[in-house]
């Protein structure tokens, strides 16, 4: 499943098994069935921001990359392992 936030509206055309919070109108409020559905989208994705959040702060992916392209990937895998390495201790 792929959890998104309201900003993504149109990706359930391209991704069949995508999770879209329910958005209010200004006429209609939301029920509480939504409203426990969408907490339990949003505490699922919160993980996933948090971490992404992190690999920011090296700001591989935050700026403009203006190394060599050919070891962005190899520098982004680093990165990641030292993140990982992080949150496991």
């Amino acid at each position: 499943m792929l959890a998104t936030d309201t900003g993504f509206q149109g990706i359930a055309k391209l991704h069949a098994n995508s999770l879209l919070p329910k958005k209010r109108t200004k006429k209609n409020t939301l029920s509480k069935e939504d409203k426990q559905r969408n907490r339990a989208i949003s505490s699922g994705r919160v993980l996933n921001e948090h971490i992404i959040g992190v690999i920011k702060r090296f700001k591989i992916v935050a700026d403009k990359y203006r190394n060599r392209r050919k070891r962005f990937g190899l520098r982004f895998n680093l990165i990641c392992g030292i993140c990982n390495f992080e949150l496991m201790n």
